[in-house]
């Protein structure tokens, strides 16, 4: 399939597997670009430059194909070395880059003078028509279903593509509760070039994360999420879990008197906890409610390979057939 989306990053198929804290290594990137989409390793996930500059050595070794690396802009309270990752990044032979959280502006030069295309995940029309005007290629555009954060506007994707496509000039994919070829199909009837999926390469065989968080997505329902920090205007979709409900009954107990604090115990450094040991009921982390369209563990190969024949169907045959009457 041909999008801008693949021209532009030199892909087979239109989908991209988005950066995710402790799961986007280079075995899953790998996987995913191996299979002809683009997979990205998560940059803050490498606790230095200088790990994450192994972590594409790694990667290098292990596919040919383009892949990229995610960097997420957070607040200004925490600072890692932005410029000595970007570094990396160069060196490394990287020319993709997916930026999340706040404006890459003042890093947009260096990245872009090094022939890098920048895609730059947003929640809002606003969001992706600033990111359009800093100089991003394309933007990915995050409807409320996403895992993660999604932003303060609770605007699904049934609107706010359409949105975009009325509004951007360059290239868009979509982004939330994306899992499977009707999701490929209708994203790009609703204007996008590709989609970003998160939770579903989760729950993949060569994700390198605990068996028991590929099981959780996978049994999980669309209902089984839910919104945590909305008072902290800092809103993420997480799996629920004992350590989520602790986290909810704190939030209704403190009301707007609520600060980060109040809740660190259930979102300071329960990654590792979940990806790496298995504890499900640790605390908050970022799961779609796609999870409800998840129900196997496939390869990305397989994953992939599915979602592009079924595609096909869907547009040749199920679609053409209803048009022709």
């Amino acid at each position: 399939m041909k999008t801008r989306i693949t021209e532009l990053f030199g892909i087979e198929h239109p989908i991209i597997q988005g950066g995710m804290h402790f799961v986007g290594f280079a075995e899953l990137a790998s996987a995913v670009s191996n299979a002809g989409g683009l997979g990205v390793i998560t940059g803050l996930t490498q606790q230095t430059p200088e790990r994450l500059a192994r972590e594409i050595a790694r990667c290098r070794d292990m596919t040919d194909k383009p892949f990229g690396v995610n960097l997420t802009f957070l607040p200004t309270f925490a600072k890692p070395p932005y410029p000595e990752y970007i570094r990396a990044i160069i060196e490394g032979g990287v020319r993709i880059v997916e930026t999340a959280g706040r404006n890459p502006e003042p890093y947009m030069q260096e990245m872009k003078a090094a022939g890098i295309k920048v895609i730059h995940k947003c929640t809002s029309v606003r969001h992706s028509l600033k990111a359009e005007a800093i100089g991003c290629d394309a933007v990915s555009v995050d409807g409320f279903e996403c895992g993660g954060h999604p932003g303060e506007d609770d605007v699904p994707n049934m609107i706010l593509l359409p949105r975009a496509a009325e509004e951007l000039k360059i290239p868009f994919v979509a982004s939330g509760g994306m899992a499977d070829a009707r999701s490929l199909v209708a994203a790009l009837a609703l204007g996008a070039e590709g989609m970003n999926m998160g939770t579903r390469f989760m729950a993949t065989k060569e994700a390198p994360i605990h068996q028991n968080v590929k099981q959780a997505i996978v049994a999980a329902s669309e209902l089984d999420t839910r919104l945590i920090m909305r008072k902290l205007r800092n809103t993420e979709r997480v799996l629920n879990n004992s350590g989520v409900s602790r986290l909810i009954d704190i939030e209704r107990e403190k009301g707007d008197a609520l600060t980060i604090a109040d809740i660190h115990d259930q979102v300071a450094g329960i990654y590792p906890k979940v990806m790496i040991d298995g504890d499900m009921e640790a605390g908050a982390w970022s799961c779609g409610m796609v999870a409800g369209l998840i129900h196997d563990i496939p390869s990305c190969q397989e994953l992939i390979g599915r979602i592009m024949s079924e595609a096909d169907a869907l547009i040749n045959k199920r679609l053409v057939g209803m048009s022709r009457g």
